[in-house]
């Protein structure tokens, strides 16, 4: 293997199954490395708001003047975006020395009898760790790819976990109910280490686990509290804490109501790891003010406007819905829609169905995915997608540049068109970069 497009290949063919979840092939094979931080690390498990957490830590730190590393996933475009050091991605060819290592040791000593299976997130996992621990990180945040518990980001110890919102996905791994979820979830908690819990309603399960275990609970709306008007917000924690307090705070630069909720469990995680990793307020206000994380109601300028979200469940498609309800007036809203098969696709397009006037279905180039045409067929038999027996259906399409392609043809210059469904449909459009839009009426 010489190149990451190698590695990659070879890491699909390595395992039986896609997704096994289970910590003992990937903690022997993390043994057999001898892999260890020598820095504070953040791992961050949840539903919705990882990825914005993460973004929000990294870029705070970073203000900081902390030397910081990031592992986050999945990747939009470039596999390499999972692995930021210093807030950039990391070239290719300095991931391929940890590959080499991770099959060194899956390999082991001895032949096939000592050798040890790892699925494809195991194995880019521990070549990300080792990555980022040989490149003199002062903090490390990781992003839990599936529950927590089970997951290959928990064979590290955190010495502050984030659990972010809780809501149904993956129900037929993690379990059917939120009281389940949570419990997977909670798994990355520590004995006598902050957990800061930012769902404002969290699943009981994560409450019982945090005293089950021994961790430090910091939780939104009693251990911490925020608040704000239409021009700013302020934070505060509990006197039990510390009390400290940011008033006259400008909106993080990630857009949409939600992110004040992930906002505020990141200043709790830097309150807990004070005493390590001190920050000044400058580099908080600073950091919320410059954070940037593609796909996340990321508006594009151009005409039409373009909103990009990699929304891809019921929760996140209702934050979608409410974040374009608050954008005002426009005349037409297209859609570029692709999604996952076992995704619960009836709740998401129920949620945000009042607010499309034209869907751009696509097939996306995964076996998961939903085909482009089932997506149709779910749309022409929903009421909530059709009123007045109205098909809403502009269009199929084969990927989803040829679906954006065929909205902005459709569209005219004070139009929306919003691309949400999966990382792999706001990626599909991301491929040569940020489009620029430019409606028919205006190309003249």
């Amino acid at each position: 293997m010489k190149t990451l497009e190698d590695w990659l290949a070879h890491c699909e063919r390595l395992h039986p199954v896609t997704i096994d979840m289970g910590l003992d092939r990937v903690q022997r094979v993390a043994q057999r490395m001898g892999l260890a931080m020598d820095c504070p690390v953040i791992t961050v498990a949840g539903t919705n708001g990882k990825g914005s957490t993460c973004a929000m830590l990294e870029a705070i730190y970073g203000e900081a003047g902390y030397r910081t590393g990031v592992y986050t996933s999945p990747h939009l475009v470039h596999f390499e975006e999972r692995c930021r050091i210093q807030g950039q991605a990391v070239a290719a060819d300095a991931l391929l020395p940890a590959f080499a290592e991770v099959e060194a040791a899956r390999l082991g000593q001895g032949g096939d009898e000592n050798s040890i299976s790892l699925s494809y997130f195991e194995f880019t996992t521990l070549a990300i760790l080792r990555t980022l621990s040989r490149s003199g990180l002062e903090v490390v945040i990781l992003e839990v790819g599936l529950g927590g518990r089970l997951d290959a980001v928990n064979i590290l110890d955190a010495d502050c976990a984030v659990i972010t919102c809780i809501a149904l996905d993956h129900m037929a791994i993690l379990g059917p109910d939120r009281e389940a979820i949570g419990y997977e979830k909670a798994g990355i908690m520590r004995t006598g280490r902050p957990v800061v819990v930012s769902d404002p309603v969290p699943p009981q399960s994560v409450l019982d686990r945090a005293l089950e275990v021994g961790a430090e609970l910091w939780r939104l709306g009693k251990d911490f509290h925020f608040a704000g008007d239409q021009q700013q917000w302020g934070w505060a924690m509990h006197p039990s804490h510390g009390g400290r307090r940011y008033s006259g705070l400008a909106y993080p630069a990630l857009r949409g109501a939600n992110q004040l909720v992930n906002a505020s469990g990141v200043l709790a995680a830097i309150e807990a790891l004070r005493p390590r990793l001190p920050v000044t307020a400058q580099a908080v206000r600073n950091g919320l003010a410059m954070v940037e994380l593609p796909g996340r109601f990321q508006i594009v300028p151009g005409t039409p406007t373009l909103v990009l979200d990699v929304a891809h469940n019921p929760h996140s498609v209702a934050a979608l819905a409410e974040n374009l309800d608050a954008m005002g007036y426009y005349p037409t809203t297209h859609a570029v829609f692709g999604a996952m098969a076992d995704k619960d696709l009836g709740a998401m397009l129920e949620r945000i169905a009042p607010l499309i006037d034209r869907w751009h279905v696509t097939d996306l180039p995964l076996p998961r995915a939903s085909t482009g045409r089932a997506l149709a067929e779910l749309l022409e038999a929903s009421p909530a997608t059709a009123p007045g027996g109205k098909s809403r259906v502009a269009g199929v399409h084969a990927g989803p540049m040829d679906a954006l392609r065929a909205a902005v043809s459709a569209a005219d210059p004070a139009d929306r068109i919003v691309v949400f469904g999966s990382f792999f449909t706001v990626g599909g459009v991301l491929q040569d970069g940020v489009p620029r839009m430019s409606a028919k009426h205006l190309a003249s």
